[in-house]
């Protein structure tokens, strides 16, 4: 093999195109071998520099360059993962001991509340009260408690009421229901009597809606009369 049976027959294309036969092309890698100049002779050196030109010229890599790695296989994908993970389970673990925590707080108040014993009241206040028959009002028309519980004996004044027997309804303004109190009866007097230790209750205004108990037995809105209270 030399190098006008490499031209005549096309030696250097067929190899580099993968088309010249195992044999040949082992013989044709031994030439070179021992005579690396015949490389210049036939100009593989220009045709392999133009090949890489067309290869930069297409945008392609050459072909010793490894792959592109997809991004999710990137080291600085990987390691912003990493720490984007490390992130959400401290976040996790912060807010997993925030939720123990308040739950705590919570059953600790539960329990307070359950527990605490009403303060003995040191003194009795009787209290007159005359009821609004126009409607609630959220402005209290006494306030009672203070440092010292007290026994507040109310006396509310329905003489004016056609009813005898009554119902009534306490309401924590803006809060809720508190208690509801059945067969109430006017004495003598026509006064509904309630007796109430001030620290049974928490601070804040109290809404009472009393309601007449008609010969049927059905409760119709009678008066209304609101109390504060004070810690």
């Amino acid at each position: 093999m030399d190098r006008d049976f490499i031209a005549r027959n096309q030696i250097v294309e067929r190899y580099l195109s993968g088309r010249l036969p195992l044999k040949g092309a082992t013989d044709f890698e031994r030439l070179c071998r021992e005579h690396p100049e015949l490389l210049d002779e036939i100009g593989l050196p220009e045709r392999v520099n133009a090949g890489l030109k067309l290869l930069e010229a297409s945008g392609k890599p050459e072909p010793w360059q490894e792959p592109a790695r997809p991004f999710w296989q990137k080291p600085q994908v990987t390691l912003g993962l990493a720490v984007g993970v490390a992130i959400l389970g401290l976040a996790l673990v912060v807010a997993w001991g925030a939720t123990v925590n308040k739950d705590h707080r919570i059953a600790a108040l539960e329990k307070q509340a359950y527990e605490r014993a009403l303060d003995p009241a040191t003194s009795t206040r009787e209290i007159r009260l005359l009821p609004s028959r126009s409607g609630a009002s959220a402005t209290p028309a006494i306030t009672i408690g203070g440092a010292n519980a007290q026994l507040a004996d109310f006396k509310i004044d329905e003489s004016r009421s056609p009813y005898h027997s009554f119902r009534v309804t306490i309401d924590r303004i803006d809060q809720g229901r508190v208690a509801v109190i059945t067969n109430l009866t006017k004495d003598s007097n026509g006064h509904l009597r309630m007796a109430l230790n001030t620290s049974a209750l928490g601070p804040g205004n109290y809404q009472l809606t009393i309601e007449g108990i008609g010969w049927r037995g059905d409760p119709e809105p009678d008066s209304w009369i609101t109390i504060g209270i004070t810690r």
